[in-house]
């Protein structure tokens, strides 16, 4: 039985990847239609680290972040975390929107939405991915978007939904539009005994 994501070896990890490529893919899709333009999506950067160091990855626990959660319910309960730094989130929201970058670092509502927007379907994709895979029933929860110092926007998931794993599988996007590109991060956070149970309807857990 995998326990966590140090667990896992290469074949699980490649599988992982793949199901990450297609939800990409499908992504930039997605993007394409809700802007009338084109965004390209590189392959996403799949890794494993500890749910304790994911504020380091995105500048540290001061940082202050957008972050776009989903609770995951259905044949395996896990939750889903977009997260950006504010900077990158009024780049992302400007493009999505086809304004010009402002460089700046306030996000009012409709920025708020955009990067909801697109947390929403990234998150999809990925799960519809997986889902496809794995033939799973996979439910997304509405989503909730918050902005906070990085430390403090991950302490309130662990408050909230206390029963997680000690590591995560994360996803490094990069969306371009010509010029212009922007890194977010995707945290799959399964709940115990998700990842095997993924692990396990794919076909590669052993």
């Amino acid at each position: 039985m995998i326990e966590d994501f140090r667990d896992l070896s290469g074949i699980q990890l490649d599988a992982l990847k793949e199901i990450g490529n297609i939800g990409a893919g499908n992504a930039a899709t997605a993007l394409a239609v809700m802007t009338q333009d084109r965004i390209d999506m590189s392959v996403p950067q799949v890794g494993i680290m500890p749910f304790d160091k994911v504020a380091e990855l995105v500048g540290g626990p001061d940082i202050p972040v957008v972050g776009v959660y989903f609770q995951v319910t259905g044949s395996a309960n896990s939750n889903i975390l977009f997260i950006l730094s504010i900077e990158k989130a009024v780049l992302l929201a400007e493009l999505l929107m086809g304004l010009p970058p402002s460089h700046g670092n306030s996000l009012g509502d409709m920025e708020m939405s955009a990067v909801a927007e697109a947390g929403n379907i990234i998150s999809g994709t990925y799960l519809n991915a997986l889902a496809m895979f794995t033939q799973m029933t996979l439910i997304p929860s509405v989503p909730a978007v918050g902005v906070d110092m990085a430390g403090a926007l991950l302490d309130g998931v662990l408050a909230r939904y206390g029963e997680i794993g000690d590591y995560v599988l994360v996803l490094e996007n990069m969306f371009k539009k010509g010029d212009l590109d922007v890194i977010g991060h995707l945290f799959l956070i399964p709940e115990p005994g998700a990842l095997d149970s993924i692990l396990t309807a794919l076909g590669v857990n052993y």
